[in-house]
């Protein structure tokens, strides 16, 4: 819940930072780490409430936690994540990163949002007030992304206008649609202009020159698109905090480590966008990013000072970010410093421990019938013959940018067949909203698989049905079952269903503990790995197929769609 700072508890932190009374919380024997110049200190550093009070020097608490003379750094923030993309509620969510050090974390809800429009908003608001971790929102800015796709919702800018003066809301988030604000579209700038004194996120993927500028003049100043050193660089140069991004899907800490650099850092932060729980148990969330960019050479202090400090001020969330009296006593204790290995957290004052998680109020889960089709039949998936060739989105490992492949493919009987020796499979996207019931159908390279099919209905940003396989049958059994349990991922072959994840939540999210989403992960991925599949991520990899804002070649209910063109491919041209 909100804390209020009124004049007793600013009474208390005075006196206690004074050292007149005892503080309620004194974490001792440590060594604190500055990310503003990079000394390591030992100290007590005192606590009231949410507050620090005291460092650089003893003090005493009414409870006292013994560091045993580890590092403490500044709480970890993620700045830009989608938290339906980890598969679990909010709930799960915060009980599976703070662990790793993440104390706040910078969310659109924009998936939900796709889905329910703004009962789906509210529920991330409502789960926000309880979270231990801190739960920022920023609100959805592009409800559908495009008018080439059916969503499950629109939102104008009177549906967000709502929620501005939540405690929770930051400002505005992703501003995908770029074309919509170079071209001045009245709904964007609508949109824009109501947050003008607020901040407003950017999504610009690969914009550059005077197009970039547009973009930045109405006012955007983040961004966490930038896959390469020289697109970061241009950004930075325009005045553009870069989100340094490393998800499940979208990799980029490797191309981008060279930039964060000491001129730079305190303009360079941190983000996940899309991480699921098995990659955070096999491999981490922030802290690994962090460990990852010390192993590559880069400062401590500048690794360090992305993950809090620069967040907090491109964020405006000036509370925080630093480990000092008056700021937010977000704390991460670490047993190895340059490996990044965390101790204990400290988050709001409270230390986390399972007592803090339990003790958290509830909200109800939304949009459990969210899946309104009836099953399909295997022959809604055949593409019938038009041309010699077909466009085929070519799908690069780790990226969420695709190719645009033309590729010559099998015709038999009047039909265009997948071409497994050239690793060519077909692509499907059922609508699911209950509203069109379109069905997009297309092909796709860079799957490895050999026979059957991996389905989700987890599709940016729409969220239908995506689905990747060999076959109509295995097609039709894998979207049948994500039908069937009313959202989530399955792998089938044609004789069934080989194993699958229920996401009932807005059919993104998981009703289970974030320990057996994980457990389930590992299943799916055995299984898609039985077919073949050579992709490390499949699933979230599926489910960026139908992104049609990002660049080159994406599909959506609608059908294939060219997004350097913004227009839907005629595969009989």
């Amino acid at each position: 819940m909100p804390v209020t700072h009124g004049e007793s508890f600013l009474k208390r932190a005075i006196a206690a930072g004074a050292g007149e009374q005892p503080s309620d919380l004194v974490v001792k024997n440590v060594k604190l780490f500055n990310v503003i110049d990079g000394s390591c200190t030992a100290t007590d550093i005192a606590i009231v409430g949410d507050r620090i009070v005291g460092t650089y020097g003893s003090y005493e608490g009414v409870e006292t936690l013994d560091a045993e003379g580890r590092v403490a750094v500044p709480g970890f923030i993620d700045t830009h994540l989608h938290v339906e993309s980890s598969l679990v509620t909010p709930f799960e969510f915060d009980r599976c990163v703070l662990p790793h050090g993440v104390t706040t974390a910078i969310c659109d809800p924009h998936e939900i949002a796709n889905v329910l429009g703004a009962e789906g908003i509210r529920y991330f608001l409502d789960a926000s007030l309880e979270t231990v971790l801190d739960l920022k929102v920023n609100l959805s800015s592009c409800v559908p992304a495009t008018s080439f796709e059916t969503a499950g919702a629109c939102l104008e800018i009177e549906d967000l206008l709502p929620f501005r003066d939540h405690p929770s809301v930051i400002g505005l988030a992703e501003f995908m649609n770029f074309p919509g604000v170079l071209a001045c579209d009245p709904k964007v700038l609508a949109k824009l202009a109501a947050f003008q004194d607020g901040h407003i996120d950017g999504h610009a993927p690969l914009l550059s020159g005077r197009g970039l500028n547009g973009y930045l003049a109405a006012g955007i100043r983040t961004d966490h698109e930038a896959t390469s050193a020289e697109e970061a660089l241009e950004k930075l140069s325009k005045g553009m905090t870069v989100l340094m991004r490393e998800g499940s899907v979208s990799k980029d800490l490797d191309a981008l480590a060279p930039i964060l650099t000491p001129d730079v850092s305190a303009f360079v932060a941190l983000c996940t966008d899309d991480r699921n729980p098995l990659d955070i148990a096999e491999e981490g969330h922030l802290d690994s990013m962090v460990r990852r960019l010390i192993s590559k050479g880069i400062r401590p202090l500048d690794a360090y000072r992305a993950a809090s400090w620069s967040g907090a001020n491109a964020f405006g969330l000036r509370d925080r970010g630093l480990l000092a009296p008056g700021k937010r006593a977000d704390i991460v204790i670490l047993d190895d410093f340059e490996d990044c290995r965390v101790n204990r957290v400290v988050c709001g004052g409270r230390m986390v421990t399972d007592a803090a998680f339990e003790a958290r109020g509830s909200v109800a889960p939304v949009g459990l019938a969210s899946v309104k089709i009836e099953p399909v039949a295997a022959g809604e998936f055949v593409i019938p013959a038009r041309n010699d060739e077909a466009s085929v989105i070519g799908v690069l490992p780790g990226k969420i940018i695709t190719e645009h492949l033309v590729k010559r493919l099998p015709v038999t009987e009047g039909r265009t067949l997948p071409d497994l020796d050239q690793d060519v499979l077909k692509v499907a996207v059922v609508e699911r909203h209950g509203k069109s019931g379109n069905i997009g159908l297309g092909f796709v390279h860079g799957f490895g698989m050999k026979r059957g099919a991996i389905a989700s209905s987890v599709g940016h940003d729409s969220h239908n049905i995506c689905v990747v396989g060999a076959d109509d049958m295995s097609i039709a059994n894998a979207v049948n079952r994500v039908i069937a349990m009313k959202g989530g991922f399955a792998v089938a072959d044609s004789d069934g269903v080989l194993a699958e994840l229920a996401l009932p939540v807005a059919g993104l999210m998981s009703l289970e503990p974030f320990e057996t989403v994980r457990t389930d992960l590992e299943t799916l991925r055995t299984a898609a790995r039985s077919l073949g599949c050579t992709l490390e991520e499949p699933f979230l990899q599926v489910a960026f197929l139908p992104l049609p804002v990002i660049p080159h070649l994406k599909i959506t209910d609608h059908g294939v769609f060219d997004v350097d063109k913004f227009e839907l491919v005629d595969q009989g041209s």
